[in-house]
């Protein structure tokens, strides 16, 4: 094993590689619920070939090698549950181009979405790229490698069909590109016309290869942006209420969100239309159109706009939202965790009915904020619980929940998002058995030695 350290030294430098104690802890872990396991190194590179020099001894010695963005998952994708290496990539920082008039950024693996955020307002005010609700320092190759949800996704889809081009170290050393920029200088597409790759590496978390350049799409940043509040007390008008909006092709992001307080929240569902355009009178228009989808609402007295006074608006229009931070510590313990479905639209009322039902059986404060992806072909429900962390008990009923949500929502026809390592068995279980040789198929051929990220997507 010193030889690996020393090895590892000789790659990155001595101040850049570790196997103390603090170290090894720190990296063990994230947020979540799911047991921690400590790594034998940490180990942090500068550049693809020092990824690549770390892929092959790990190949040499037969060592895991867990890659590393922020570390914000919550459902233990980064925790190394074989130990080994630990790759942490955020040295990996630079934003290596942004061509304006293709529309396209490349970046590092550690870019964090607010670097890109300020680097683009800064000087590319013209164009603006998804950005997800969870804190800045959410690298842009890991949400894309979950299939993170943006602001532009309603309008978009999943922030990883925004992906224009990828480079790869592969589980045997290789380093591969993906898209045009295999051909030519420009990431501009991740695929079409060529056979689209890039599904070899988003969505399985590491475990067929580092990613370490990325080409993310970029949209234009509209001179005003403004937030419509459509409230209701029926959930089964939920669904219905999206369609109408996202049909419009008038509202850029639409969210549905449900919680028991504060005591006027509950029962009631609060729908944000988000809305952008270069004028006053776009934005009215764009309005108007919205006013006249649900009039039908009105004329029934089912539901209504909410005024939203300009003292109301900074929160709602903050990129991202830190309305998931404050839930989080609503048990004054830290402690905040939630299953993600990718569902289809119609299965709102009776993921919110398990998640009301969870929450009474389980003893715990409850939250869901749905967000709707590709104009209303599906959404993402979240079934969020706090906890405290100095409370095992309160830990174990989260959890606990947390799995009869996941095996509910595969039940009614979701997609766990971001799946840990039980709700990835939930899926391979239910899977079509061609489909699950293919990806055991691919994974083996990307991944010869199972150094990558092991026990992910690995069937019993």
């Amino acid at each position: 094993m010193s030889d690996v350290y020393d090895a590892l030294q000789k790659i990155v430098g001595k101040d850049y590689v570790s196997n103390q104690a603090e170290e090894r802890y720190f990296y063990g872990r994230d947020p979540g619920l799911m047991p921690p396991h400590e790594p034998d190194y940490v180990v942090m590179p500068k550049t693809t070939e020092e990824v690549q020099e770390i892929i092959k001894l790990a190949n040499r010695e037969k060592v895991p090698v867990t890659p590393k963005g922020g570390g914000l998952a919550l459902t233990g994708l980064v925790i190394p549950l074989k130990g080994g290496i630990v790759m942490d990539l955020k040295r990996m920082d630079r934003i290596l181009e942004v061509n304006e008039k293709a529309a396209y950024a490349v970046v590092e693996a550690g870019v964090t979405h607010g670097a890109l955020k300020s680097c683009l307002q800064k000087y590319h005010p013209r164009l603006r790229h998804s950005i997800p609700d969870s804190p800045p320092i959410a690298t842009i190759v890991a949400n894309a490698v979950i299939h993170g949800q943006g602001r532009l996704s309603q309008q978009r889809g999943f922030n990883s069909d925004m992906v224009s081009g990828l480079e790869v170290v592969l589980g045997t050393g290789e380093i591969c590109r993906i898209g045009s920029c295999a051909l030519s200088s420009r990431w501009f597409s991740k695929g079409p016309p060529l056979p689209d790759l890039s599904g070899l590496f988003l969505g399985w978390f590491g475990s067929t290869g580092v990613i370490t350049k990325l080409g993310m799409k970029l949209y234009p940043c509209k001179k005003i942006r403004d937030v419509m509040l459509f409230l209701t007390d029926k959930a089964d008008l939920v669904p219905e209420v999206i369609r109408k909006l996202a049909y419009t092709e008038m509202i850029e992001d639409i969210v549905v969100t449900a919680q028991p307080l504060p005591p006027r929240f509950k029962g009631n569902f609060y729908i944000l239309l988000y809305i952008t355009g270069d004028s006053e009178e776009e934005i009215e228009f764009k309005k108007k159109m919205a006013w006249e989808a649900l009039m039908v609402y009105f004329e029934s007295r089912d539901g209504g706009f909410v005024s939203v006074t300009p003292d109301m608006k900074p929160p709602f229009l903050a990129m991202p939202s830190k309305d998931t931070t404050r839930f989080a510590d609503v048990s004054k313990g830290g402690g905040f965790e939630y299953s993600g479905p990718i569902a289809p639209i119609d299965k709102y009322t009776p993921y919110l009915e398990k998640l009301e039902e969870l929450a009474s059986k389980y003893k715990l404060f409850y939250s869901s904020a749905a967000r709707v992806i590709d104009g209303g072909h599906s959404m993402m429900f979240s079934f969020s619980y706090t906890f405290n962390r100095a409370n095992p008990d309160e830990m174990k009923r989260a959890k606990t929940a947390l799995d009869e949500a996941a095996e509910f929502a595969l039940e009614e026809d979701g997609v766990i998002w971001k799946p840990n390592i039980n709700e990835q068995q939930m899926i391979m279980e239910r899977m079509d058995p061609n489909t699950l040789k293919l990806m055991t198929d691919i994974k083996k051929l990307l991944d010869p030695n199972g150094i990558m990220n092991p026990g992910n997507w690995e069937a019993k």
